[in-house]
């Protein structure tokens, strides 16, 4: 069986020689094989609903670090749509003879598509997306969730939703979404919201909007039971992304925003691969055989909001390589930059543009740019 799964990796390697793989791909798994393992993972759905407790209780010992987390865009990536906001209240948009409207009145958000003399109608259930970038909108029909056609960007106001055609529809039936088949709304869901996969049954209803505390450290009822009575809490009964080895640490970050396995189990390629922070850190030459100074978390603080001013991430950029004045070290093994000292990922982690999605990403593979038209995969 080892020798099978060598004979594998060899194939895939060959077949990837295009790409960059990193070092410590013996160590990394797709995120599908990450959940058939024992114990907590992101998007795991073993779990009961009642082992989960909610951020309010996880705020009685970690006021601090609940109250940021709930400034981070990911405590919003899901809305229900009775509680999202729509700005001014209405929005329209005409595709040929189709015409798509979202009006928001009282606590319920329509979705309206009228052309060829026939209309549907239907409320909007949850609004996926922060709205730092853009949001979906999905609602149900015939007893599944659809992705509407149309979506807000940031940038640019209502548009097609990414992935959806662009083309004028030929029936009001085709025109209205994408339905969201059943083997992937769990997937959605679980990046999008906390506990709606439990005891492994499909359950958004009764899930908690927005990625909280217990969608990244897992159910806290035993936890927190444990505290309550005063027995100590089991280091297993809580996970803490922060004792994992560098590899493992990406890996679980990737759960959502995609590991190097999962992007290359799909041959995904191109400059849509900007989206997939975590498979792209895991490409870049110094992430080398795994360092836990540029893990997702070692610059990206989730009780937090996101820091966009490039200056205040230098020092991470500096806690690996030398300043001019410096002879590089087996602490500090990076190269001094002989261009500039400050705003380091500004050069060495170009933003590319994504058409669909009206905005840009920053490329997280860290490298020293030649070609900035160029996108490296």
């Amino acid at each position: 069986m080892r020798y099978v799964c060598e004979l594998f990796l060899v194939i895939l390697l060959v077949s990837l020689a295009a790409a960059q793989v990193p070092a410590t791909i013996g160590e990394q798994f797709s995120s599908e094989e990450h959940l058939a393992k024992p114990g907590w993972w992101p998007r795991k759905g073993d779990a009961s609903r009642k082992d989960y407790v909610g951020a309010q209780v996880c705020a009685q010992c970690h006021a601090a670090l609940a109250a940021g987390q709930q400034q981070h865009a990911m405590a919003h990536t899901a809305i229900p749509g009775a509680e999202a906001e729509l700005p001014g209240g209405k929005a329209a948009y005409d595709l040929g003879p189709f015409h798509y409207g979202l009006a928001k009145k009282n606590t319920a958000m329509t979705y309206t598509v009228t052309g060829n003399g026939e209309s549907f109608s239907a409320p909007i259930l949850w609004v996926f997306g922060s709205g730092s970038r853009g949001q979906s909108f999905l609602f149900e029909r015939k007893g599944n969730f659809e992705e509407a056609r149309i979506s807000f960007f940031r940038n640019l106001g209502i548009s097609i939703t990414p992935d959806h055609p662009a083309g004028v529809p030929d029936s009001l039936e085709n025109a209205l979404g994408r339905q969201i088949p059943a083997e992937e709304a769990p997937a959605c869901f679980g990046c999008h919201t906390t506990a709606a996969n439990v005891s492994n049954h499909f359950d958004p209803a009764h899930s908690m909007p927005g990625i909280s505390c217990e969608g990244c450290h897992g159910p806290g009822g035993a936890h927190v039971a444990a505290a309550s009575a005063g027995t100590g809490a089991n280091p297993e009964m809580i996970v803490n992304p922060r004792n994992f080895d560098p590899s493992t640490a990406v890996d679980f970050c990737g759960s959502c925003h995609r590991t190097w396995w999962d992007i290359n189990q799909v041959s995904y390629r191109g400059i849509n691969n900007a989206r997939f922070p975590a498979y792209r850190l895991e490409g870049s030459r110094c992430w080398g055989k795994g360092d836990a100074r540029i893990t997702c978390f070692a610059c990206h603080d989730p009780h937090q909001p996101l820091m966009k001013e490039l200056a205040a991430y230098d020092g991470k950029c500096l806690s690996c390589h030398v300043t001019s004045a410096t002879k590089k070290s087996a602490d500090h093994p990076g190269a001094a930059c002989p261009v500039a000292t400050s705003n380091c990922a500004s050069c060495h982690m170009p933003r590319y543009e994504i058409p669909k999605m009206h905005t840009t990403f920053t490329d997280h593979r860290i490298r020293v740019v030649h070609d900035p038209t160029s996108f490296p995969d």
